[in-house]
């Protein structure tokens, strides 16, 4: 079984982690502002079946993003984990080819994401306005990602999906992973209709998968409930062999463990077919990451 979404760090490597804590869309992480190395992380999910992991980039400084990619590639070649790398760039310049080219050079690269997700409450905004994914200059960037072979992590909102739609029909040769499916942060019935709604319109475009990770961001708990009522939701939307599972560690650690958080997420697909389940828990993510590449 495969992890899709984890982040190690050092804090030498993060000196801002080191400063007062400021406000994240995850709430207080006093927790976890301390190192979260691979030992650490595989000593986390012992036990649980998880066979394979994607790093998948922690908002080092922009200008670090191959320091970043450096770092994890030199982890993965010393401990075998992890399995996969999504570094960072920036696709709002004329031309993110130069920074591709020089992330190619790390063998475990397999995807780019930079975080479109952009909301009214500032503490839940990463980007500079609500519309970037609609951007001519983002699109053509994003679409030279086809050249190199690597797969996009799309992060955005409900009230950004319908750009979204405009990005990926844009880009229809890069496969895009939406992340958390999809952010639901409003969970009134208005709030579920426009998911559902923004859902359905990526999910009409073939190019696009999505993660079952981080529900646990803003009720700030795991709740096997509402991870089952989401994966449900998602899995009829998407369909399974369209969704991975992702830990969203060590996020998520700040109110739970990973055993308890997986077994909610296979709590949650008990009455799907044996199929279905190996598709969330492995075969999507094998396939869209390219995991069993170089092994």
């Amino acid at each position: 079984m495969i992890d899709a979404h984890h982040h190690i760090w050092r804090q030498s490597d993060l000196p801002w982690l080191l400063g007062p804590e400021q406000p994240r869309i995850f709430g207080g992480y006093a927790a976890i502002k301390r190192d979260y190395p691979i030992d650490e992380y595989l000593d986390d999910v012992k036990g649980t079946g998880i066979t394979k992991s994607v790093y998948v980039q922690a908002n080092w400084a922009p200008n670090w993003f191959t320091d970043e990619a450096a770092w994890v590639q030199s982890v993965g070649d010393r401990h075998g984990w992890p399995n996969a790398i999504v570094g960072y760039a920036d696709f709002t310049v004329e031309d993110v080819r130069p920074q591709l080219d020089r992330l190619s050079q790390f063998p475990l690269m397999r995807g780019i994401r930079q975080q479109f997700h952009w909301h009214e409450n500032p503490q839940y905004r990463f980007a500079s306005r609500p519309d970037l994914v609609a951007d001519e200059a983002v699109q053509r960037n994003v679409a030279r990602l086809a050249d190199y072979g690597w797969c996009f992590d799309l992060q955005v909102f409900t009230g950004q999906m319908a750009d979204a739609v405009k990005l990926t029909q844009a880009c229809p040769d890069v496969t895009f992973i939406l992340q958390h499916a999809g952010m639901l942060e409003d969970t009134s019935r208005g709030g579920w209709a426009a998911w559902r709604k923004g859902m359905k319109g990526l999910a009409g475009c073939p190019n696009v998968v999505t993660k079952l990770s981080a529900f646990g961001t803003f009720i700030r708990e795991n709740d096997p409930e509402f991870i089952a009522r989401m994966v449900a939701e998602t899995e009829k939307i998407f369909g399974a062999d369209r969704c991975m599972f992702g830990s969203n560690f060590p996020i998520e650690k700040i109110w739970t463990n990973y055993d308890a958080l997986f077994s909610a997420f296979r709590a949650a697909t008990t009455s799907m077919p044996k199929a279905k389940q190996k598709a969330i828990f492995n075969d999507t993510a094998e396939r869209v990451y390219r995991l069993q590449e170089g092994q």
